[in-house]
């Protein structure tokens, strides 16, 4: 069994990735909890961030629990701090961790509207925190 935790700014093709690595059910991602499931609207509140990212491991913890055999979490995972929760759960369940990061160097843009000197903060944390 494997998790795949996602690492890149928004705009960067995260999601577009994830849905390559495994079925869409088994994507984890805090933006999924802003997307209105009558409409498919999304609807960003930053106050609500926090919520976001415990959905999405509220729903990580859901599929690993049913044993499912390949799981992505997309998030910008700038820090060791935001995707160590994951990495905890694995250990739990027994699934291996492997982690990518993703560069836009496709040309995709930020859907999310997120100001370039945020993005440029994110991409600061990622490589401070590479261990290579």
């Amino acid at each position: 069994m494997i998790l795949y935790i996602l690492r890149g700014v928004p705009g960067s093709g995260k999601s577009t990735v994830a849905k390559s690595l495994t079925d869409e059910d088994c994507v984890c991602e805090a933006d999924q909890y802003f997307v209105d499931p009558c409409t498919g609207e999304y609807h960003f509140d930053f106050k609500k961030i926090g919520l976001a990212h415990e959905f999405c491991r509220v729903k990580c913890t859901e599929l690993m629990r049913m044993g499912k055999p390949k799981i992505v979490v997309s998030n910008t995972n700038t820090t060791p701090k935001e995707f160590a929760p994951y990495v905890e759960m694995a250990k739990e369940f027994g699934y291996a961790v492997f982690f990518l990061v993703v560069e836009n160097r496709h040309g995709g843009s930020n859907s999310h509207g997120v100001p370039e000197d945020k993005i440029q903060q994110m991409k600061d944390r990622i490589k401070g925190s590479l261990s290579l």
